[in-house]
């Protein structure tokens, strides 16, 4: 069995990664989303690739010290691999690299496995955005890491 292997995503995966935001989230990005926002420099995106496949994906967008964490998404049947939780690892640290000391993000609040993720990695629930999620409607934590 390969390793899998956390790597910045190019403009070759979009489809690969699309492929999988279509799969795991009820209002997806589409490919020019992903296509427009990949070269920005204040944004950076990880995969989990293995043997070229392209596993899961996850995005931050950074502004001054502060990093918003968007898209973590595994495909379905590569779960439950804590893929997940490398490819955090990989995009916090390329945020602190990159001078973000607070990190946010929304959850739904029924997405117990994410939240039990993003607490294993010292982020606590801040507040709730009501009605954040579309299809089907359901409000979302914000939650947040503050590095001291």
């Amino acid at each position: 069995m390969s390793q899998i292997q956390i790597v910045e995503m190019t403009k070759k995966e979009i489809p690969k990664v699309a492929k999988i935001e279509r799969e795991v989230f009820s209002c997806p990005w589409s490919e020019q989303s992903f296509t427009d926002t990949l070269y920005q420099d204040n944004v950076k995106f990880f995969l989990a690739m293995e043997d070229e496949k392209v596993l899961g994906y996850c995005g931050l967008y950074m502004a001054a010290d502060k990093g918003e964490i968007t898209n973590v998404a595994v495909g379905q049947k590569f779960r439950r691999r804590h893929i997940a939780d490398m490819m955090l690892k990989s995009l916090l640290k390329a945020g602190e690299d990159n001078g973000v000391r607070c990190f946010y993000l929304e959850v739904r609040i029924s997405n117990y496995a994410a939240i039990g993720l993003y607490e294993k990695h010292g982020f606590t629930k801040k507040g709730i955005r009501k009605g954040f999620y579309d299809k089907p409607r359901e409000d979302a934590y914000v939650m947040g890491r503050v590095l001291e």
